[in-house]
């Protein structure tokens, strides 16, 4: 869990509107685009209704897009904060960092940016722009894919090697989040972990 302390003298405005962020990537996890909704996020962030068109002139699409990329901000920092020593011990350290979180999908959660990435396109739906939040969901993806090439980068692969194996990951993320919802488990997950990390420490060792 990222811990946030704010400095003494932060605008109350200022906190308003980060609740709001977080609830909406709550609910963004729980309900995915088309199914959050203002009242529960105003609910969980215990923000007044005349805060939603201050905060967020844009409506829900705003809401969400910035829900998207600050959740895509927290999870590249943990990114950078991965165990470089070695190829294996990059790939031990995000699966690990992340096993936690598919659980939560397995138990009714999910990853906010992938819900955001899956919002209708077909026109505005619900006061959605699919196509701005599915750029905001892109680059979050990109930067993870990014951060974790570098951690890669800096046990020792070489460029094209880090991407491939950061691409790799990041889609197993995603996979994992779909199929433990779906089952109610995290069983495949476990099974695609194990089978990536005998590959990568078969290829660059197992330290």
């Amino acid at each position: 869990m990222v811990v946030l302390v704010k400095p003494l003298g932060v605008a109350m405005a200022g906190d308003t509107r980060e609740r709001m962020i977080e609830a909406a990537v709550s609910a963004l996890r729980r309900d995915g685009a088309e199914g959050m909704s203002f009242t529960d996020v105003l609910r969980e962030s215990g923000a007044a209704r005349g805060a939603i068109y201050h905060h967020f002139p844009g409506g829900k699409s705003q809401l969400i897009a910035e829900a998207t990329v600050g959740n895509g901000i927290e999870v590249r920092g943990l990114l950078a904060q991965l165990p470089a020593e070695s190829p294996a011990a990059v790939a031990r350290g995000f699966l690990t960092l992340i096993r936690p979180v598919v659980l939560e999908s397995a138990n009714g959660s999910g990853c906010a940016v992938a819900a955001a990435a899956m919002a209708s396109s077909a026109g505005e739906n619900d006061g959605l722009h699919g196509a701005a939040l599915h750029d905001a969901a892109a680059t979050a993806i990109s930067s993870w894919i990014s951060e974790l090439a570098g951690r890669f980068e800096a046990a020792g692969l070489a460029a094209p090697d880090a991407r491939d194996l950061a691409a790799s990951l990041i889609t197993i993320l995603e996979g994992a989040h779909v199929l433990a919802r779906a089952t109610g488990g995290i069983d495949s997950f476990d099974e695609a972990a194990r089978v990536f990390m005998t590959l990568i420490e078969h290829r660059y060792g197992a330290a």
